[in-house]
């Protein structure tokens, strides 16, 4: 799971948000309507749905705003194990560096547009995505994977920081049976940076729930550290944690 930009690419057996599923990049990019007034409540519910009619619990991991969803589902008791890879903050975690500010401003200077869906300009994008890259590969990148926002993720996101028992992205960090969670952070990550990774374990680790949730970090990573040369050893990292965790969790 993943937010908009870049492109959430499951596939097939791995389906995407709502609206986006098998569609191209160029097809998403010329009608987005689909993409309009979905939340993140209405996105946590619909993989719901498919991880209840699945014959086990399964490993779930998440990216960006998947990361946020990725907690929503752990507080629902959906997974064996959970990684957050670089993840919004949940209701209640109030670590909002500049950065991470500067990275929503396109779409959140609008609350006009809260249903809308808009797409992010290149040179906004190598902020976000591509700050380790010059210009012309970032903008490479934009061609090949960028899709318009889902505007109304951003503003839930945002609005739920300060409302940690009203807000869409509420958890109950005191969940003592919740399966372990992994969060991975980047250390140049310009939209979740290290502080809000480390901001998000404490918050867990400070409730007095006795579930696991462990923080690794990766030097000289942006948020597309999912991507980015080298993302393999990010991969393997989770994949091996989950596996442990999800079968001492058993």
């Amino acid at each position: 799971m993943g937010r908009a930009l870049p492109r959430p690419g499951p596939r097939g057996d791995h389906p995407g948000w709502p609206g986006i599923d098998d569609r191209s990049v160029a097809d998403i990019r010329r009608d987005p309507s689909a993409l309009t007034g979905i939340g993140l409540r209405q996105i946590a519910d619909n993989y719901e749905r498919i991880i209840r009619a699945l014959p086990a619990k399964p490993i779930i991991m998440g990216h960006s705003f998947g990361g946020v969803l990725t907690q929503m589902l752990a507080d629902r008791g959906l997974g064996a194990a959970y990684v957050g890879v670089a993840p919004g903050q949940t209701a209640g975690v109030t670590a909002l560096p500049l950065s991470t500010l500067w990275t929503g401003t396109p779409i959140l200077s609008n609350p006009f547009g809260i249903n809308g869906a808009k797409p992010l300009s290149k040179r906004h994008f190598r902020f976000t995505f591509g700050n380790d890259l010059s210009r012309a590969a970032s903008d490479a990148l934009w061609e090949e994977y960028a899709v318009n926002s889902y505007n109304k993720v951003f503003f839930e996101g945002v609005t739920s920081v300060l409302n940690e028992k009203g807000g869409v992205t509420h958890v109950d960090y005191t969940r003592a049976d919740r399966a372990p969670l992994l969060v991975i952070t980047g250390e140049i990550d310009h939209v979740v940076p290290p502080a809000i990774g480390r901001a998000i374990v404490k918050k867990y680790r400070s409730s007095g729930s006795p579930a696991i949730v462990d923080y690794k970090e990766y030097a000289g990573r942006t948020h597309r550290l999912v991507s980015q040369d080298g993302w393999e050893e990010i991969a393997d990292y989770a994949l091996t944690w989950a596996v442990a965790h999800a079968t001492a969790s058993v």
